[in-house]
């Protein structure tokens, strides 16, 4: 089974965007060494403390620190953008790396309606009941059968997956015959009943003949579980922060072991961690498989968040020595 990555780009408290960006250099050059299949950018703005506002350009530029990892955005929101431009950015990466680019695209904006709006430019109404035919026109610019031109787009192919957290793009991935990848990192409740609708609704198509799926889980792996549950708890709190209208860096161990936390603020972070594979490389290993076996999924993609840079490269590295494609 194909192991992968889904990078926040994470900003840790007293840290910087730039120092952020390192890190994820750093980071997919030692994945691909140990062996991962694709490694992921997500668009998000707005937010302090993720560094990942610019799939194309962070792409472009994990790509050509990398030599055979496939790279790819998890995902661009497409009502941000406008599709030819899309087109145009991708055809580009896929022309300057050719079989290693991956569009995944999500049909939520994953931002604020004021950020959106400021995203497009234009009085059109805001959201996602036109995705179906913004991601037609997406993808007939690839074919050279677009409204206009898109140059580099035509002739370039892209990997194109649709992501999702309910059963919308699940249903319709599963009837483009496009392959899907789920957001069980955030929305593990939702994550069976989609599947099941995935393949429910999956007819072959020129790009699978069956449904391929993955899901992106959160997991934390250190040397005991004691201390990869001090390392997920400043994710937990930045997570509850958001939830309360504070979105900010992803604080120290110590920041989130000093907070103030009300009993209904205990439960939010206990649930919040419940959803998550967190522990030493024995725990990880039981908590991948039990996933694996409740899912049946095709391909596991691995979202890491920590303070500091080195506490998540480590994560992966133990993740890969616990969990290998022949253990899974």
């Amino acid at each position: 089974m194909p192991l992968s990555v889904l990078d926040l780009v994470p900003i840790g408290s007293g840290s910087t965007a730039t120092a952020a960006l390192q890190h994820s250099t750093a980071l997919i050059r030692r994945v691909e060494e140990l062996g991962f299949h694709r490694y992921w950018v997500a668009e998000h703005h707005g937010m302090p403390g993720i560094a990942s506002s610019s799939p194309a350009v962070l792409i472009a530029h994990l790509a050509g620190a990398s030599s055979r990892i496939r790279v790819g955005s998890g995902g661009v929101m497409l009502p941000n953008h406008q599709p030819l431009v899309i087109a145009e950015q991708f055809g580009t990466l896929d022309a300057l790396h050719p079989g290693r680019i991956d569009l995944g695209i999500g049909r939520a904006p994953g931002t604020d309606q004021r950020t959106a709006r400021a995203l497009r430019r234009g009085t059109d109404p805001l959201g996602a009941d036109d995705f179906p035919e913004q991601l037609t026109e997406l993808t007939a610019y690839f074919r050279g059968e677009g409204p206009v031109l898109a140059v580099p787009a035509r002739g370039q192919d892209p990997a194109i997956w649709l992501l999702g957290s309910s059963g919308y793009s699940a249903q319709l991935a599963g009837i483009l015959g496009l392959p899907f990848a789920f957001a069980h990192h955030f929305s593990a409740e939702n994550t069976l009943p989609a599947l099941a609708l995935y393949r429910e609704h999956f007819r072959p198509s020129p790009v699978l003949e069956q449904p391929y799926a993955m899901i992106a889980a959160s997991v934390l792996a250190a040397d005991t579980d004691a201390e990869a549950h001090r390392l997920a708890m400043p994710g937990a709190l930045q997570f509850l922060r958001l939830r309360l209208g504070m979105p900010g860096p992803v604080p120290t161990p110590e920041e989130a072991g000093a907070y103030p936390y009300t009993d209904e603020e205990k439960l939010f972070v206990e649930h919040r961690l419940g959803s998550q594979i967190i522990g030493s490389p024995a725990t990880v290993r039981d908590g991948v498989r039990e996933l694996l076996e409740r899912t049946g999924v095709d391909e596991l993609m691995v979202v890491t968040s920590t303070h500091d840079g080195a506490d998540r490269l480590r994560s992966y590295e133990l993740f890969a020595e616990a969990v290998t494609p022949a253990t899974v």
